[in-house]
């Protein structure tokens, strides 16, 4: 029952009451980035950079000579952290308004909104806020695709991260609420989002 309650509150999470309370509304949605790189595929793309970083300085050091190690260092330094952006940025879950695609940087894969029996914003096992979608079918652990997970927010924006946080949250909200994703959120989570990101709470 608690459950049930809390998903019907937050079903309407940060819409202001006079559209939530009004008429249809039309949302105009566009693609919204999400996602969690696993540890594994971190650790993964580490080695890679390393890798690169030292086959760019061996190669430097190899064609010019011991005296431009420092510069082939230095080369291979740019090349691995370039590598890691582009690495990280083709790793990324997409909603948009047909599905929602898993992107790696090898490979993609499409899951359909069908697929998503509702949504929940709670802690994870690292206590850690983590917010997730409930998949039918499929083969994803434990049948759920993580969108976000960022540390408890307790106290107010410090910085471009927690800004960047804070509109993913709201982007996401709006992409689910367009598609009449049911949300539970817990009550301690909606609190410190109110008070400390100014997202309105739950229209009653």
């Amino acid at each position: 029952m608690i459950a049930v309650v809390e998903a019907k509150h937050t079903e309407e999470y940060g819409v202001p009451q006079s559209v939530a309370g009004g008429g249809m509304t039309v949302v105009q949605a566009g693609a919204v980035r999400a996602g969690v790189v696993p540890g594994r595929r971190m650790a993964l793309y580490a080695v890679i950079g390393l890798l690169a970083a030292g086959a760019v300085c061996g190669a430097t050091v190899a064609l010019f000579g011991l005296n431009r190690v420092v510069s082939g260092a230095f080369l291979g330094i740019v090349v691995a952290i370039a590598l890691q952006v582009v690495l990280f940025g083709r790793d990324a879950i997409v909603l948009s308004e047909e599905s929602i695609q898993r992107r790696t940087p090898w490979a993609a894969s499409t899951i359909e909104w069908g697929r998503v029996v509702a949504g929940r914003f709670t802690l994870d096992d690292r206590s850690r806020w983590s917010l997730a979608l409930d998949l039918n079918g499929g083969a994803e652990p434990h049948g759920e695709l993580v969108l976000l997970s960022i540390p408890p927010v307790v106290g107010p924006m410090a910085g471009a991260y927690d800004m960047r946080k804070r509109d993913q949250v709201n982007e996401i909200r709006n992409m689910l609420r367009h598609k009449r994703i049911p949300v539970t959120i817990l009550p301690d989570i909606a609190a410190a989002l109110q008070s400390h990101w100014k997202i309105a709470p739950p229209a009653r």
